[in-house]
This record gives C-alpha cells, structure tokens and sequence, in this order.
C-alpha cells in the first residue's frame, strides 16, 4: 500500500490541504483496494486556515518513512517557510519520498534546495517571488503542475487538485483517475495552464464558439482531422481558431488533439486488449509507431509497458 502524508505547518491553507485529505485519505475500495495510507503530520494544534485546528497523527519525523510527502501552501509567502518542516522535507526526499507542493507550498520546497535546477510552479501571483528569492529554480508560471521524476509541483488552488489527481493516475492508471474525477465531478485533466486565469486586458463571452467545437471533435478522434476541419467546423479562420483555442485551452489545436488522442489510447490499453495498430487506429494516430512515439513521450511509458502496469486483469 502507498503511504501519503500531510506536512502541515502553522497557517496552512485549509483549500489545498483539504484537497489532499480527499484525494488521498479517503479509502475507495470501489476503484482500488489497496487504496493509500494517509496520515496528518505536523505540531500539535496546528491552525489550517483561519477557522480550524488539526490534530496531527504524527511528528514530522515521520515524513521520512512516507511514499509521498504532500507539502499544502503556506499562509504568508513573504515569511521563510519554517525551519523544522523545510528540514523535515528535505530528509523525507534523501529517504526516497515524492515530494508534493500544492499551490505556495513550493516555497518550502525552494527553501529546502528540493527544486535547484529543477522547473517548478506556483500560484501565478507569487510566481516571479518565488523566481526572484530562489533564481536556481526555473519558475514556470503558466502551467497547472510539474512532474519532475520525484519532484512535483502545482500551481494555486483548483489547480492542487490537477496535481493530487495526476498523482492517482500515475499510481493506479487513467481509468481510477477519471472514475475518481467524476465522483469528485472536476474534469479528469484539463489542458492548457493557469495562463488562462491570469487576469489579462480581453476577456470572452459565455458563448465560446468552441464550446461546440470541442465535443464534436471528440467524437471524431479516429478520423486524420487538420486544423482547417476544425476551423471549417467553428466557422472561422485558422487563425481565429488558434487565437481561440490559446485563449480557451492555453494550448494549440494539434495538441490539443493529440492529447485527447493519447488520454483515449491510455483508456483503451487499460480497459481491452485491443492490438496496438488498431488502437492507434481508433485514436486517429494512424500507425502503431506512431502510436508508440507520442504516447512514450506523453506518459513516460510505451503503450505495451502501460497496459502491463494498468491493464485490465
């Protein structure tokens, strides 16, 4: 069974801790037994948010013997993260732990040398702090998360649970991960960064033309569609229809599709036994080396490796 646990410190924020509480330490048989062990660690008493007081099951010591270290954000950015929990994480890594920041909790990650030389994110309004405080870290402040082998980061708040499921889908596959997401009723992955969210001088209507758009390609993600099909579909330019696309999903639309395409052969391997060349036919990726390529480069794994680890049995 994997071991997660919860570093709080004095003042953490209760939206991203409690997003860690749910993910991981609810048990869920119905899509995985074992599912994690989760414990709370910290001092005594400590205050999440403004309102409550958590009673930590362990020391921080004992972060040193967890699978996962979830680090929560912090209360006030400006002040040094505190030094017991900067040590304590820094050890837990040393021991072999992933080690988690949720939304600022990257600064105590920062702090503890974890992200030297490493690309990380935070919430966008701290992000050129964290740049400037710590310039060994490559901020980048227009994504939702980073994975880095061991190091994960993710960006402020909603985007803490982007990470924590991430986390789920690398543990136990797409297929929990998306059953998780719709009990939690969130999107499973949403594509594009928290650029979107940054306040910028134009904004849309509620009407987004791609709000058609989007579904209509889904249901044609076996066919070789271009950019000038989906143009054609929304009527607009491709142009208009790039613009749109950034604005919408913070990506382009060939990525965009090749992500849906990818997210659809990771549910195929997990769910069949379909053969590489005809997934990669129903995913619209033409040949299995094809498939192959974009998919490794994707999750990290060939297809034939993923469905061994998360395949149906």
């Amino acid at each position: 069974m994997r071991s997660v646990a919860l570093a709080l410190s004095e003042g953490c924020m209760l939206f991203e801790a409690a997003a860690a509480c749910e993910v991981f330490g609810t048990d869920r048989p119905h899509l995985s037994d074992p599912w994690y062990s989760f414990s709370v660690c910290g001092p005594r008493d400590t205050h999440v948010g403004d309102w409550l007081r958590a009673d930590a099951t362990d020391g921080l010591d004992a972060l040193a013997a967890a699978h996962t270290v979830i680090v929560p954000s912090l209360r006030d950015v400006r002040a040094e993260p505190p030094g017991e929990l900067v040590d304590a994480v820094r050890v837990a890594h040393a021991a072999g732990a992933r080690i988690v920041s949720l939304c600022t909790g990257a600064f105590v990650l920062a702090a503890a040398g974890l992200l030297d030389g490493r690309r990380a994110t935070t919430h966008w309004a701290h992000a050129d702090e964290l740049a400037e405080r710590y310039p060994k870290v490559t901020v980048d402040a227009g994504v939702l998360f980073t994975d880095q082998d061991t190091i994960l980061t993710s960006a402020g708040k909603a985007a803490s649970m982007d990470l924590c499921l991430h986390i789920v889908r690398l543990d136990h596959g797409a297929t929990v991960a998306n059953a998780l997401a719709r009990t939690l009723v969130v999107p499973p992955h949403r594509d594009g960064g928290q650029a979107q969210f940054i306040p910028a001088p134009v904004t849309h209507g509620r009407d987004h033309p791609l709000a058609d758009l989007l579904p209509w390609a889904l249901a044609r993600l076996d066919q070789p569609l271009t950019v000038e099909d989906l143009a054609r579909q929304a009527a607009m330019s491709s142009r208009n229809l790039a613009r749109h696309f950034h604005a919408v999903t913070g990506t382009s639309p060939l990525r965009w599709l090749l992500s849906q395409r990818v997210r659809q052969a990771q549910e195929l391997l997990e769910s069949g036994h379909d053969s590489i060349e005809h997934i990669a036919a129903r995913t619209g990726m033409g040949t299995a080396a094809t498939l192959r390529r974009h998919f490794t480069r994707v999750t990290g794994l060939p297809p034939e490796a993923y469905r061994r680890t998360f395949g149906s049995r």
